[in-house]
């Protein structure tokens, strides 16, 4: 077997047997990767609490034939706080369990891992209201993907300069000449529809650095709301349970 570090967050962890547990990790080398972390659950296991959701760090690894084995782990950063709020964390395993969604093993998945980091950052910062990072979050993970909406011109002509509506079943901006047959536009606020460009045009690093308006932030959340359902194929238990905490 041979050994490898690979800097990365654990997603997810599920029981195996009587004391080990299966983790899955999104890494900068790797993408996301699945590993043994033998004797996991024993409590005298030098990995126990080491290979929890949301643990940042350094994982020394076996990479064997058909799978990987956790050997030692050097943890940066357990985002704490959040087991110390129910709604924080549970916002934190929505952000987890989506991620995990989009990311494949041995795939590019830094930006997926560098917007997860960022965002779970934010949600200890208590000026960023939590909704606002939900909503920042899922747009600019869809636009990682691939699947993002058109934000900056229409996507029927690619007019810049005539005033549009957001369409959901087009994907984007539809230009007042091409909306005709379009029943789904919505004429957002000037101010919302620069959110979305900046959170589409930014550098992850410079995403968490805002606050909107009250009535930005709920038509953002209905755009959102709307474009997920349409586009994201998957019903996330962890957002069900957040959902009744709200």
């Amino acid at each position: 077997m041979n050994q490898i570090v690979v800097t990365g967050m654990v997603l997810s962890t599920s029981p195996v047997g009587e004391y080990d547990r299966r983790v899955v990790i999104l890494t900068k080398e790797r993408g996301k990767i699945a590993a043994f972390a033998r004797g996991a659950r024993k409590p005298n296991s030098p990995l126990v609490g080491v290979v929890n959701p949301c643990s940042f760090g350094e994982f020394t690894l076996y990479a064997g034939r058909t799978s990987y084995t956790v050997q030692s782990v050097q943890i940066t950063n357990y985002f704490a706080p959040l087991r110390e709020d129910m709604v924080g964390a549970y916002y934190g395993f929505y952000f987890l369990e989506f991620i995990s969604f989009y990311t494949k093993e041995e795939n590019d998945e830094r930006e997926m891992l560098k917007l997860l980091y960022q965002t779970l950052r934010a949600l200890l910062n208590e000026k960023i209201p939590n909704r606002l990072i939900r909503r920042v979050f899922e747009l600019k993970a869809l636009c990682i993907s691939g699947e993002g909406p058109q934000v900056f011109q229409c996507v029927s002509c690619g007019d810049k300069e005539r005033p549009a509506v957001f369409s959901v079943k087009r994907g984007g901006l539809v230009c007042q000449e091409c909306e005709r047959n379009e029943g789904d536009g919505m004429k957002l606020i000037p101010s919302t529809l620069y959110t979305m460009q900046y959170i589409v045009g930014s550098e992850i690093g410079k995403l968490y650095t805002f606050i909107v308006s009250d009535q930005v932030l709920e038509e953002l959340e209905h755009v959102m709301k709307r474009y997920t359902e349409r586009y994201v194929e998957k019903q996330f238990k962890s957002l069900e349970i957040l959902e009744t905490l709200l």
